[in-house]
């Protein structure tokens, strides 16, 4: 007879320190087996070489290694989960699965119906809160309701900081209660259908030295001056505690920024309509233009807006591009071009390393003037005015536009005066017909 376990689920928090979830588990008084699914729902979206998956491989294989020195393993199955749970079910004789919490429509559907699944087996699905510092209705105005600007957003979490700082947990010290079992076998990237990127992927942590710097260097894209954890952080293979931790003994910016991470995942959770609607409905009517040679310029960094072209570019060959630079050629997708921010959103999801939706979704919408706490439809930015400014001896356009200055760099696909204009009275009319 199976003795006895208690399940572990992991998602969206590969480590074994800090992890809440796992602790709540490790604690449950039955042996612990840690599970991780490449879901086949998610997968089978994704081009072959989607660099995300290699990544999540290589941190399983790191975290596998982590377990198999506590005589433990990491189960790593490929499936769809409605699919596999059944079979865990009968691999296994389970008391109770843990898991930590997903904010995100698909998350919420999926784990509903685990709930369901485990719930007519009289076991206990049990949710950690891991992600976020804090989560769902914790930080909300004083009448209840969830904010929806940020700054007082972040006046109160701060307060609420102070009244109750969310400092990690050891789970890294009660390994002892794993399951012990000999190594499983775990899926190859090949097995998976996926083949390497070949993209580097950032270090788990950030020196205190560039995070001093932070506020003064980050909207500077020709250097190092961000701390590149946002694939860390999506994928949970840092820790938001102590990256909180960090940045109160080296940045209150960065802090800042982290509480921004938080806001949208309670946006996301609060208002899942948000993700492919306008979060303001009077936006859902302004009328996109649909020109495809614009969004393919665009998508190639060839609009002939060298600061754009160069954030594309990096986009497609990294996967990672500058913050500063994000707001930059999103406000020109949705301003100058008068494209539907949900395109440029999905093409930052398909090839951002770092894509998280609550994030992505909250950025577009930031930049269409759609979103919550958005910039105003009329402030459209100039990016020969943002290159000067974030980038004035252009070592970051050099870098990815080379050509910028000779003869065959493409003239501009729209002149700024004229879009510009044309952005603020289509979105006025828009809006006021809305009104009437």
């Amino acid at each position: 007879m199976a003795h006895p376990v208690t399940l572990f689920w992991h998602r969206r928090d590969l480590r074994i320190e800090d992890n809440r979830g796992l602790h709540a588990a490790l604690e449950s008084g039955h042996p612990v087996q840690p599970v991780f699914i490449f879901d086949t729902n998610i997968l089978a979206h994704l081009p072959e070489k989607d660099g995300r998956v290699e990544f999540i491989h290589q941190e399983l294989n790191r975290l596998r290694a982590e377990y198999q020195a506590h005589g433990a393993d990491l189960l790593v199955l490929h499936g769809k989960p409605e699919d596999l749970w059944p079979q865990l079910l009968e691999r296994f004789q389970v008391k109770t699965v843990w898991c930590n919490r997903d904010y995100e429509p698909y998350a919420q559907t999926r784990d509903q119906a685990v709930h369901t699944l485990l719930e007519e087996r009289g076991i206990p699905f049990k949710g950690a809160k891991d992600h976020v510092i804090f989560e769902k209705n914790e930080v909300t105005k004083d009448d209840g309701l969830p904010y929806t600007v940020f700054t007082p957003y972040m006046r109160k979490w701060k307060k609420r900081w102070e009244e109750d700082p969310q400092l990690p947990c050891p789970s890294e010290s009660l390994l002892d209660h794993l399951h012990p079992t000999d190594p499983y076998t775990c899926p190859t990237l090949a097995d998976l259908g996926f083949a390497p990127s070949g993209l580097e992927f950032p270090k788990r942590e950030v020196s205190n030295d560039l995070l001093r710097q932070y506020g003064d260097r980050r909207d500077l894209p020709a250097v190092r001056g961000t701390s590149r954890l946002s694939l860390h952080l999506r994928f949970g293979t840092v820790s938001i505690r102590a990256c909180v931790q960090q940045a109160l003994a080296t940045s209150e910016k960065w802090w800042n920024e982290l509480i921004w991470r938080d806001f949208y995942q309670m946006i996301i959770f609060h208002f899942p309509h948000s993700v492919d609607q306008a979060f303001k409905p009077a936006y859902d009517h302004i009328p996109w233009r649909t020109d495809q040679d614009h969004f393919e310029a665009w998508c190639e960094g060839r609009t002939g807006y060298p600061l754009v072209d160069a954030g594309m570019r990096e986009l497609n060959r990294t996967g990672f591009m500058h913050n500063r630079v994000r707001m930059v050629v999103a406000s020109f997708f949705t301003k100058h071009l008068l494209l539907d921010w949900r395109l440029g959103e999905r093409y930052f999801a398909e090839k951002l390393l770092d894509f998280e939706l609550a994030s992505n979704v909250g950025g577009w919408q930031w930049a269409a003037g759609s979103g919550c706490d958005a910039a105003p439809y009329f402030r459209v930015f100039n990016p020969e005015s943002q290159w000067k400014k974030f980038d004035p001896d252009s070592r970051y356009v050099r870098k990815w536009v080379p050509e910028y200055q000779q003869l065959h760099y493409p003239k501009p696909i729209v002149d700024h005066k004229f879009a510009r204009q044309r952005a603020i009275d289509t979105y006025k009319a828009a809006l006021d017909a809305v009104k009437s």
